[in-house]
């Protein structure tokens, strides 16, 4: 049996009056999937890292729609570059990006 992972790519851009290697947001996300997975509704797959010209996070341990909930509101954190998708794939898949892209935010989330 598969299990469901939900990558959450961000765009690496610049943040305003901060140095271009400053992603505050990062630790922001982080803090934010780590308090879900606290709380027992998800599970943060690993470590986020960047990967081309985004930032990558990933999470499991919940159903498709409850996992792109999750996705949706990142996208909408303060701070958080917009431009986000999610990706929803396989916890076993070789590569990022592999499995329907869905844009972010997602309407009604």
């Amino acid at each position: 049996m598969t299990t469901t992972l939900v990558e959450i790519h961000v765009p690496m851009l610049p943040t305003p009056d901060l140095p271009d290697d400053s992603y505050p947001w990062i630790d922001q996300v982080e803090d934010f999937l780590v308090d879900l997975e606290d709380e027992g509704g998800i599970e943060v797959h690993d470590e986020g890292e960047e990967h081309g010209d985004a930032y990558v996070f990933f999470v499991t341990g919940a159903a498709d729609e409850e996992l792109l909930a999750v996705a949706s509101r990142v996208a909408t954190l303060p701070g958080v570059p917009a431009g986000a998708f999610a990706v929803v794939s396989d916890a076993e898949a070789e590569e990022f990006g592999r499995g329907r892209r869905v844009a972010l935010p997602l309407p009604g989330v």
